[in-house]
């Protein structure tokens, strides 16, 4: 399957670690070739970048890696291709526009049926599952409300519309409004916090470690989600099948959809 990667934090963070750690695997340590993408949040928009070739090849993907882009939310993804061709509009993480602010998407998985689901407003502009069941709960969730709803009533509406499309197979999702970033664990995803006392980090994929008492202060609370886990020295923790986790400026509440509760 694909790879996902997301941050939340309360401050503006550099992503280059855990994002070069995640590029790796896509063709070189891992099996994700078939494409890559990566957006990073600035107030209610993002600037995205995404190329269906292999990001440990790719020239993009390095220059990101070297350029210090500060983000509150990022998400960033790596495809190995089940539904749709190799293509540019095939890879994640998608984006629309809703309620004057820039959502993004990204999926690993499969979901049997979803192209049933009929569309409301929004249409792919792909052949993925995946970008049909974005345009589906962005659809559902314009139908329900006129207008951004309160951060706890869209939290509960994301969760349940999660709970919908886990039922189809497995769906493990990050998705923002720009403000929240939510987590759904279809099958694999984990995370952790980093807040002080900070410490060292090492990656898995790469010989590059980072002690982060010396990038940040003591008020930075800064919050990675993974498919599997990036470093090999820090304690990732796993979430169960149907988790869903809210995430707001680094700080984590967990969920569980309605039909799972």
């Amino acid at each position: 399957m694909c790879e996902l990667l997301g941050m939340s934090a309360n401050v503006p963070t550099d992503i280059r670690f855990s994002f070069a750690g995640l590029a790796r695997r896509g063709g070189e340590t891992g099996p994700h070739a078939d494409g890559w993408g990566i957006s990073f949040y600035d107030g209610r928009t993002c600037r995205s970048f995404h190329e269906p070739e292999p990001s440990a090849r790719s020239q993009l993907a390095r220059l990101l890696r070297d350029m210090p882009i500060k983000s509150r939310i990022v998400v960033a993804h790596v495809r190995k291709a089940n539904r749709g061709r190799v293509s540019l509009e095939n890879t994640h993480p998608f984006a629309r526009e809703l309620w004057g602010r820039r959502w993004t998407f990204a999926h690993n998985g499969q979901l049997k049926g979803v192209k049933r689901l009929p569309l409301g407003g929004f249409m792919p502009i792909g052949s993925t599952d995946s970008e049909h069941a974005f345009c589906w709960m962005l659809g559902r969730l314009q139908a329900r409300y006129k207008a951004l709803p309160r951060p706890e009533t869209l939290d509960r509406a994301v969760a349940d519309l999660a709970g919908e499309l886990h039922a189809l197979g497995v769906f493990n999702m990050l998705l923002t409004d720009s403000r929240t970033l939510y987590a759904h664990c279809g099958k694999r995803l984990c995370y952790l916090t980093r807040r002080a006392p900070f410490g060292k980090a090492t990656l898995i994929d790469e010989d590059w470690q980072v002690d982060f008492s010396e990038e940040t202060t003591e008020h930075d609370v800064v919050t990675v989600i993974a498919t599997q886990a990036l470093t090999r020295d820090e304690c990732w923790t796993d979430l169960a099948r149907g988790d869903v986790l809210t995430l707001r400026d680094g700080a984590i509440r967990l969920l569980r959809p309605a039909n799972l509760a």
